[in-house]
C-alpha cells in the first residue's frame, strides 16, 4: 500500500503535466478552429459551455444568434469536446442544407442524437437508401390518408376539448395549455400512428417513456446507470420496441386485404402489396427498422406539434382581428352544433385558418436550428472553412425574420393568394426544412394545427392570464411559451358537438 501512495506520488507530477498539456492543446485546438469568427475567447475545460446551454438554453442561443449578428452571420462556441458553429445567416444555412450528404453535413436531429434516437433513424439515412425509404414513406401522406388522419385526430381533440371544457371553463380559474396540450399531442400521435395496436396498459407506459425522453433530450449527455440522457436512450429502445410490435400486427392484418385505419396500416399496405407482387422485401422495412423510423415520425409530430398549438393560442388571444377573421370563415364553412367532422374539401375550404397556423410556424419556428456535423472539411464562404468534425447550426428562427415585410409583426396575410409570401420568400420559410431531409409529413403536421384552431377558437372563449414574460421562450424541447400559455377558458357554443 505503502509503495503504491508512494510510486502515485512519483507519477503525480507527469499526471498533472500531461492533463495541462491535454487543457491546452484543447484550447489551441479550439481557437485554431475559430480563427477570425466571433466567440468566447476561453472556454472551459472538457465540458465547454454546456452546463450554460443546459441551465439556460434561450439565453444561450440568443446570445450565440446576437454574436452572429456582429460579424457575417456566424458565431462559434465549444460543447462537450465538439466545436460548434451558429449560422444565422438564411444563404449560409442554405449551403448546409443543400450539402447533406457521406461527404459533407450528416443532419443530427439533437447534438448528440446518434447515442439517443439509434441506428435506425431516418436522419441518418443518406443516398439511395434515404431515397427508397422516402419513396416507401409516400402512401401515408395521400389525400386518402390524409383524410383518414383527419378523421382521428378530430375525435381525439373533440374528446380533450370537451375534457377541458367540464374540468376548466367557467372562466374564473386559469390554467396552463402546455400540459393538457401535450396531453392530446400524444394520445393524437398514438392513435393516427399505430392506433388499433396499443392497448390501454401500452399506451400508458407509452406516455411513461415519451416523458424521460423528453426529460433525458435536455440533459447533459451522461450515458451513465441513474443519468437523465442514459435514461431516455433506454426509453427510446423501449419505445421503438413497442412500435416495431404494432409493425408486426398491421403487416399481418394488411396481409389479410382490410382497409388501412392509421398510418402504420397505409405504410404496411404498401410494403405488403410490393412483396405480394414478387418484389424483393424493401430496404429498411423490416420490423426493427420499422420502429425506429416510426419514433422519428412521433418525435417530430408530438413536440412540434405542441409547440405550434401552444403559439397559436398565445398569438391568436393577441391579435383579435386575426381571432375574428378565423371565426368568422370558420363559421361559414363547419358549425360545432352540426355534430359532423370537418371534411377534406371543408379543411381545404379554410384559407385564412390555414394561412394562420403557416404564419404561428413562421413566427415561431418548433425547431428553432437544424444541428447538422461536418464529415470533411466545407468551404462555407471564402474567408472561412468549416473544419470537419464541427456541429453546425443552421437557425430556422433567424431565417424567419429575414426577407419578409415588416417579418417582426404576426401577419397571417402575408400567406394570402394575393402576397404570397411563402412563395416570394421561399428560401426563407425553413420551417419544415429544406433539401432532401425536408420534412415529409408537413402536409399532416399542418392540418392538424388548422384542425386545432378551428376547433378551438370555435368551441372556447379565451383570455390570456398576463404575466412578465408570460411570452419568453422557453425551450422544452420544442419552443413555448414560458407561462406555459396560462389562459381562463369559458364555453362558447350553447350545444357541444355529439361525436
Amino acid at each position: 500500500m505503502a509503495f503504491s501512495v508512494s510510486r502515485f506520488a512519483s507519477l503525480a507530477p507527469y499526471l498533472v503535466s500531461l492533463l495541462l498539456l491535454f487543457l491546452l492543446i484543447e484550447q489551441i485546438s479550439y481557437l485554431v478552429k475559430k480563427r477570425n469568427l466571433p466567440g468566447p475567447l476561453f472556454v472551459p475545460p472538457i465540458i465547454g459551455n454546456a452546463v450554460s446551454l443546459v441551465r439556460d438554453p434561450t439565453s444561450f442561443w440568443y446570445k450565440q444568434s446576437a454574436t452572429a449578428g456582429t460579424s457575417r452571420g456566424l458565431s462559434a462556441n465549444y460543447l462537450i469536446g465538439k466545436f460548434i458553429i451558429y449560422i444565422r445567416d438564411t444563404e449560409l444555412s442554405h449551403q448546409i442544407f443543400s450539402n447533406v450528404g457521406l461527404n459533407a453535413f450528416h443532419p443530427l436531429g439533437h447534438p448528440f442524437g446518434k447515442q439517443l434516437f439509434g441506428d435506425h433513424s431516418l436522419i441518418y439515412l443518406f443516398g439511395e437508401d434515404h431515397k427508397t425509404v422516402r419513396r416507401h414513406l409516400a402512401p401515408n401522406f395521400t389525400p386518402k390518408a390524409l383524410s383518414t388522419y383527419s378523421d382521428l385526430q378530430q375525435i381525439v381533440m373533440f374528446r380533450h376539448l370537451r375534457q377541458w371544457e367540464e374540468s376548466f371553463s367557467g372562466g374564473t380559474k386559469p390554467v396552463s395549455m402546455r400540459d393538457l396540450v401535450r396531453e392530446l399531442n400524444l394520445e393524437t400521435s398514438q392513435t393516427v400512428f399505430v392506433g388499433p395496436y396499443l392497448d390501454k396498459e401500452a399506451r400508458n407506459t407509452f406516455r411513461t417513456d415519451y416523458n424521460l425522453f423528453n426529460v433525458g433530450s435536455m440533459a447533459l449527455p451522461i450515458n451513465l446507470p441513474g443519468f437523465a440522457f442514459s435514461k431516455a436512450r433506454r426509453a427510446v429502445m423501449n419505445l421503438e420496441e413497442t412500435l416495431s410490435v404494432c409493425a408486426g400486427k398491421s403487416k399481418e392484418k394488411m396481409a389479410t386485404g382490410e382497409e388501412p385505419k392509421c398510418l402504420i396500416d397505409f405504410w404496411m399496405h404498401a410494403i405488403v402489396t410490393e412483396i405480394e407482387s414478387g418484389n424483393p422485401p424493401p430496404l429498411h422495412s423490416e420490423d426493427e427498422a420499422i420502429g425506429g423510423l416510426l419514433f422519428d415520425f412521433l418525435f417530430a409530430a408530438q413536440d412540434a406539434s405542441t409547440s405550434s398549438l401552444l403559439w397559436a393560442v398565445a398569438f391568436l388571444e393577441s391579435n383579435p382581428e386575426v381571432l375574428s377573421k378565423v371565426r368568422e370563415e370558420v363559421a361559414k364553412i363547419w358549425s360545432p352544433e352540426s355534430g359532423e367532422l370537418i371534411t377534406a374539401d371543408q379543411l381545404a375550404e379554410m384559407k385564412y385558418t390555414r394561412a394562420t397556423a403557416r404564419e404561428v410556424v413562421r413566427y415561431r419556428p418548433p425547431a428553432t436550428m437544424v444541428p447538422h456535423i461536418a464529415t470533411n472539411d466545407f468551404p462555407l464562404t471564402e474567408s472561412y472553412t468549416i473544419p470537419k468534425g464541427t456541429i453546425v447550426f443552421p437557425s430556422v428562427f433567424d431565417s424567419s425574420f429575414q426577407g419578409f415585410t415588416e417579418p417582426n409583426r404576426f401577419d397571417p396575410d402575408r400567406f394570402s393568394e394575393t402576397r404570397q409570401e411563402d412563395q416570394v420568400f421561399k428560401r426563407n420559410y425553413l420551417a419544415f426544412g429544406w433539401g432532401a431531409h425536408q420534412c415529409v409529413g408537413q402536409r399532416y403536421a399542418l392540418n392538424h394545427l388548422v384542425l386545432f384552431i378551428a376547433m378551438f377558437s370555435s368551441l372556447f372563449d379565451f383570455k390570456r392570464l398576463q404575466t412578465d414574460g408570460c411570452d419568453d421562450i422557453i425551450y422544452c424541447p420544442t419552443i413555448s411559451p414560458k407561462d406555459g400559455c396560462t389562459v381562463f377558458l369559458s364555453k362558447r357554443v350553447v350545444t357541444y358537438p355529439n361525436l
